[in-house]
């Protein structure tokens, strides 16, 4: 089996890559990834890229087909992945969350592959403070991130068929333990915060909701997503992914982290304008479907996995807010040195056989 990581050199990839070589260590790993956050590791041990067969380096938006050749499934992970990144980068976000999505998963067909995994998100219900919605609930996006997920999901059921079998992932709010870690994310702020200043610090009222996901359950349920049959949610499935128990209200998320943090202050904006974006989720179709590949992490494991993974990189950076862990700060510091434009293309022709290759391990 050969599969294709597109995106594999940001958050999700290093847990996903992992969890395809333990399960499928006969599969050939293919990764193609832009680079944008490809030198910000946080281990100490071998590197997660280590685990690839072949890495290719490129921009989405100019992706060269013939590397789909041969290939079997392919699982799309390649998305401006952040609501400050994507509210101020509008255009770039759609054009490469939804419109290069697309144009990859239409290669992907012409060339025979016959699975697409694509990583979409919960915040397509964006408001929704009543009942957990489930796969049947209205959508209401608020962000150019949320509304990428729902155009590329609409382009991607016209493409499924029998021979092109695609399932899309609502995931809950990723969160936990990564090899190249993200602080841009509510769980992973808080933990860090506690550990490197002794303090949490909301800045909404605490009371939205969230459901949330260690990164890790993410990467069982994309492995489901490449193993399951057309029996099993047929040739398009869209379906929310994580736990009914990992719906948690933002405060909760903090007071979860003191608890195992003692001496940790948490502060709460009383005053803050309410923020919209809460809502809660129903998982009941992902443990129908997948009833093998269920989280395996809660909260206080994975706040617990977060503390020691910090502590173990001897991560002390109270200022860490401004540091390279926050994914904008690494996008205006590409920008500032002229390494990609105003539209997160690089300056120079990814496009090139000489500056598109490959890294062959």
């Amino acid at each position: 089996m050969k599969i294709l990581i597109t995106g594999n050199l940001g958050y999700v990839g290093p847990g996903l890559v992992k969890e395809l070589k333990k399960n499928h260590p006969q599969a050939t790993l293919l990764g193609f990834d832009i680079g944008y956050f490809a030198k910000h590791i946080t281990s100490k041990w071998i590197s997660p890229d280590s685990f690839m067969d072949a890495q290719y380096y490129g921009d989405v938006r100019q992706f060269p087909e013939g590397i789909l050749e041969g290939v079997d499934a392919v699982v799309s992970l390649a998305a401006i992945s952040n609501d400050p990144i994507g509210n101020r980068f509008e255009e770039p976000t759609l054009d490469i969350n939804y419109k290069a999505t697309v144009e990859i998963a239409k290669m992907a067909k012409r060339q025979g592959v016959k699975k697409f995994v694509f990583a979409s998100s919960c915040s397509v219900y964006g408001s929704a403070e009543d009942t957990p919605r489930t796969e049947r609930s209205a959508l209401n996006p608020l962000t150019a991130y949320a509304k990428s997920k729902i155009y590329t999901e609409e382009a991607l059921e016209k493409l499924a068929d029998e021979h092109f079998q695609v399932t899309c992932f609502r995931f809950a709010t990723a969160c936990g333990m990564s090899e190249r870690l993200r602080l841009d994310l509510v769980l992973n702020d808080f933990v860090a915060g506690g550990v490197t200043s002794g303090k949490i610090t909301i800045l909404s009222d605490g009371t939205p909701w969230r459901p949330l996901i260690n990164v890790l359950d993410m990467s069982r349920a994309m492995r489901w997503g490449i193993e399951r049959t057309i029996d099993n949610g047929g040739s398009f499935l869209t379906m929310n992914t994580g736990s009914n128990h990992w719906n948690y209200q933002i405060k909760d998320l903090a007071l979860e982290t003191q608890a195992l943090l003692p001496g940790v202050e948490v502060s709460i904006n009383q005053n803050a304008a309410p923020d919209k974006r809460s809502y809660r989720v129903n998982f009941d179709l992902f443990e129908q479907l997948a009833p093998d590949h269920q989280p395996q992490y809660d909260l206080k494991s994975t706040v617990q996995g977060l503390i020691d993974g910090l502590r173990s990189i001897d991560f002390k950076d109270a200022h860490f807010h401004q540091s390279e862990l926050i994914r904008l700060n690494v996008i205006r510091e590409l920008i500032h040195e002229g390494e990609i434009d105003q539209h997160l293309k690089h300056k120079r022709d990814l496009s090139t056989n000489q500056l598109t290759g490959s890294i062959h391990y």
